[in-house]
């Protein structure tokens, strides 16, 4: 993956911003000069933390479209529809800081399945657990801020996808790991 500069990263942020602020505030839209990496596919989250505590997360994990498009998708739906908060209201705005995170294509652990746990370097691997037609992702650093070891976080990613918490150890569960280039706010 090639990595965005500073520069792009405080522009997904600007973009992020704007478009929340433009569908919540009813602010105009800010015209932003993006550079050519954000019409590249990429996967994308977008994070809202408030008081130290998530407000709201989403994202596409693939590259399904183009990094600008994404990230303004991801950005109103962390802020308007993740299920497991209200949408945010115009006089929060200022109490939230994002967090773009511009993510690797996953791609599936080999090898024994319990085994998998050796595989995975906390703070630069994102995990997606998947079976029975369910499926959970964490971003990279999640882990680190839990301090979870990678078998906890293995765990966490099964009980994220409505599965088991040791579910990794099993054939029938898919499980990937992603990388992610984070770019946080500094409100």
């Amino acid at each position: 993956m090639n990595l965005l500069t500073t520069d792009e990263g405080e522009k997904s942020l600007r973009l992020a911003r704007g478009v929340i602020e433009h569908i919540i505030a009813k602010k105009p839209k800010s015209v932003l000069a993006l550079t050519p990496v954000f019409s590249d596919k990429r996967g994308v989250f977008v994070t809202l933390n408030k008081s130290g505590e998530l407000r709201g997360c989403i994202g596409f994990p693939y590259p399904v479209m183009p990094l600008g498009d994404a990230i303004a998708e991801a950005a109103v739906a962390a802020a308007t529809g993740d299920p497991r908060f209200p949408p945010v209201h115009k006089d929060e705005l200022s109490d939230i800081r994002l967090e773009v995170t511009i993510l690797t294509v996953p791609v599936p652990i080999e090898g024994e399945p319990e085994k998998r746990f050796e595989k995975i370097e906390i703070g630069r691997h994102g995990l997606i657990a998947r079976s029975r037609g369910m499926s959970g992702l964490l971003l990279p650093q999640v882990a680190k801020e839990y301090g979870w070891d990678s078998a906890t976080f293995l765990d966490h990613t099964c009980n994220k996808a409505g599965l088991p918490g040791r579910c990794w150890t099993q054939a029938n569960t898919e499980i990937l790991t992603f990388e992610g280039q984070i770019f946080t706010e500094q409100r």
